[in-house]
This record gives C-alpha cells, structure tokens and sequence, in this order.
C-alpha cells in the first residue's frame, strides 16, 4: 500500500526515485485481450507462426499495452497527498518506446518524481517513469507522467 505524506514532503521528494515495483509478467492472453480492446491484430503481437519469422522471434506486446500498465504498476508505492480525493492522468510528456517487450516477459516500474507544483488548490505531478524488462539492459519504455491531484 501506498504511504499518505503532506503536501509539503511531496514537494522535498523532487529528484528522488519513488521507488520499483515488482515484476509484472505480459502473457500472450493478456496481449489478444489488448488487442481485442483497441482493434490493433498486427501479426507480430498475436500471430505467433509469423511472428516467429518477424526481427523480434515472437511475438511482442503493443507498446501501448506497456504503458497502460503504468497505473498498475506504480500503484503500490507512489505516495498519496493529504487532502487530496481524487487523482486523474493529465497526459504524457516525451513517451519513447525503446525496446519490444517479448511475450511472457516480465517488466517494472522504476519512478523519479521530476515537478510537484501547486495550482489553486490542485497539484501537478510530473514523473519519470522508466519500464524496465528483465533481463534486458535496454528499457521497454521511458515517459514522463503528468498526474492531476484534487483537494
């Protein structure tokens, strides 16, 4: 579970990591469900036979898949804010997809609070988040989280 701290130690924790979740595997069910979801059926994420002869050797999560999983992920250890009673995404800053995540590999969060600023009462939240895969010294991805938090 997640820790609730003031407003105040939220704004000292810019420039420190947050912290890592933990593993998360991304199946080939989970991958048919997404793609069911957002009508993406590009062989290399659930054709297996083809994707076998694609660059990748298998076949690979949606990169979007990857950074839904962002909420999750994260949602054990980001802190709450006193005060605050509802938080809602504000978008994505500089999201680059750097490495396919294969199927059935496992990935995390590792988080960096980068901004806190206080806006009418609201508080704007910019994080780094970097999805590591396991195994692999090349991240999935890397983006920057904009979270609006309401009092």
């Amino acid at each position: 579970m997640s820790k609730t701290m003031a407003r105040e130690e939220l704004f000292q924790l810019v420039g420190e990591e947050l912290g890592t979740s933990d593993w998360f595997k991304i199946d080939q069910s989970r991958i048919n469900k997404f793609a069911d979801v957002t009508e993406d059926h590009q062989f290399i994420h659930v054709d297996p036979v083809r994707a076998a002869d694609s660059p990748f050797g298998t076949t690979i999560a949606h990169g979007m898949l990857t950074l839904s999983l962002v909420v999750h992920l994260c949602e054990n250890f980001v802190p709450s804010i006193d005060g605050v009673h509802m938080v809602v995404n504000y978008g994505f800053d500089r999201v680059r997809f750097a490495n396919p995540v294969k199927v059935d590999g496992r990935v995390r969060a590792v988080v960096i609070l980068k901004d806190a600023k206080e806006r009418s009462g609201q508080i704007l939240v910019k994080a780094k988040i970097t999805i590591e895969i396991e195994n692999e010294s090349k991240p999935a991805l890397v983006a920057e989280w904009l979270t609006m938090h309401f009092s």
